[in-house]
């Protein structure tokens, strides 16, 4: 009897996923039985029993089917570019539901391709909730895991300190989210414990662990007080808003950030800090940072313009002390954001072309960006930028000049009118001053050209002449270093 008469018959099957995060494992067998024409209601899919065994796998089940294998002539299994974009989210949910969820989907897909277009249909709304909150969960584990020293180094590698951080999402995405810490923390060793499995790196490596508790994780380290004290200096009652804040950082994360225990009595003072700085007509006097570790944490708590409120992280500078190079862009974009890394999305990567191009070494540069938070408006599901405005890329000013009085570049790049503006505080026109060197007030030059992006809206002979002149600034500048190494 063939496959396709087995099915004919009502034969049921049933695929036991080995991981609950396995979305290619899911695809492979989704796309065998489609081929297949098996309906979704002769499928059940089965995750690894209990929270956190990312190993464990079952077999088929005695008297169970197995899974019926595709002719030679089977068709093509047919998905849209955003059904697989959604789907891949969807998959690391916690809904029991959700791997029918999506078979189903993908098997109406095969006579209704355009079906992800129904903002109304019931599948397609459910799947976008499933994105939407699993997009949620992945943004809060950035925000919020907080590492922690484990004192007397019981690690493999002696002698190198390791940091444990404990943290507790909602849905599977654990070792998807490993990829963001091993770049955000490539120089340390440490281990993310979590109920639904944990994840270790060593510097190299990155190895995955079973489930674990919450005593697990260290309770606190010398490195707590200090952070303490800095995140109350920084808490600014002129914008609180309570509400907000507890939108964006519910209370179930506050028992794993030890900054949390602050925030009680810090809002019970805000009032009447913010009442005294009225009374006194001045902001509070904030004593500048003087880590790059102390800015990241400042502008992640910064809330001193309307762009921080907007729900995106705040995305900081990367680089070295000591760059020669320090690289100024506008601000993070969508990508930027969703990474948490500045320049990583279309305009950087042709940024980095050009970079290479005038052999400028990026990794040897540091690069930031004016603004710290990504200023958007929403239009459907698209992020769509927003200029910021004056006063904003003015205040934000601040911690642009605490990182460059840390790095002490001996020549700084604007990208742009806004990277300028934060540079010189003051509204600069591009066609006059790039591509010519400007002192600054600590010895070093500023240099100014056009930012990526605008080369990406253009096309056609407008763009090739502002690549000219793109690929001309960056070379100036290539040249200028050598002056100044000589």
């Amino acid at each position: 009897m063939s496959a396709l008469q087995h099915v004919s018959l009502g034969a049921h099957y049933v695929v036991h996923l080995p991981r609950p995060d396995d979305f290619a494992f899911w695809r492979e067998r989704a796309r065998q039985l489609i081929q297949c024409d098996v309906p979704p209601d002769r499928v059940s899919w089965v995750e690894p029993g209990g929270t956190g065994d990312l190993f464990a796998f079952e077999g088929p089940s005695r008297g169970e089917k197995r899974l019926p294998v595709p002719g030679a002539d089977a068709g093509e299994v047919r998905a849209s570019k955003r059904f697989m974009r959604l789907a891949r989210n969807a998959s690391v949910h916690s809904d029991p539901e959700r791997f029918s969820l999506l078979y189903r989907v993908l098997w109406r897909l095969q006579s209704k391709p355009g079906m992800m277009q129904d903002s109304v249909d019931t599948d397609v709304r459910r799947i976008e909730e499933l994105d939407k909150e699993v997009r949620r969960d992945a943004h809060k584990m950035h925000a919020f895991v907080r590492f922690r020293l484990i004192e007397g180094n019981e690690v493999e590698n002696e002698g190198q300190e390791h940091y444990v951080a404990w943290f507790e999402p909602d849905h599977h995405i654990v070792r998807r989210e490993a990829g963001f810490f091993m770049r955000r923390f490539a120089n340390m060793n440490w281990s993310i414990l979590t109920p639904r499995g944990s994840i270790h790196w060593d510097g190299e490596t990155m190895r995955e662990g079973p489930s674990a508790r919450r005593e697990d994780a260290p309770a606190g380290d010398p490195v707590e007080a200090l952070w303490k004290s800095y995140y109350a200096s920084t808490f600014n009652p002129a914008r609180l808003k309570v509400g907000a804040m507890l939108s964006e950082m519910p209370k179930k994360y506050w028992k794993n950030m030890p900054e949390a225990e602050l925030i009680p009595q810090l809002i019970a003072g805000a009032q009447a800090r913010e009442a005294g700085m009225v009374a006194a007509g001045t902001r509070e006097v904030r004593e500048m940072p003087s880590s790059l570790e102390a800015i990241a944490g400042g502008i992640s708590a910064c809330r001193d313009c309307p762009i921080a409120e907007c729900g995106t992280r705040a995305v900081m500078g990367e680089g070295a002390p000591g760059s020669s190079l320090m690289i100024v862009g506008e601000q993070p974009g969508d990508q930027e954001d969703l990474a948490g890394r500045p320049f990583v999305g279309p305009a950087g990567q042709l940024l980095d072309v050009y970079l290479d191009k005038a052999g400028i070494d990026r990794g040897a540069s540091y690069v930031t960006n004016a603004v710290k938070h990504f200023k958007f408006v929403s239009r459907g599901k698209r992020r769509i930028h927003q200029t910021p405005q004056a006063k904003e890329i003015d205040t934000c000013r601040w911690w642009l000049e605490a990182e460059r009085k840390i790095v002490q570049p001996r020549v700084v790049l604007a990208l742009g009118a806004s990277a300028a503006r934060a540079m010189l505080g003051r509204t600069v026109s591009l066609a006059k001053e790039r591509g010519r060197p400007a002192p600054l007030e600590d010895g070093s030059e500023l240099w100014i050209t056009a930012h990526p992006s605008y080369l990406l809206r253009l096309d056609g002979e407008a763009r090739a002449a502002q690549e000219e002149l793109f690929a001309r600034d960056l070379a100036a500048v290539r040249g200028r270093l050598f002056e100044l190494a000589a």
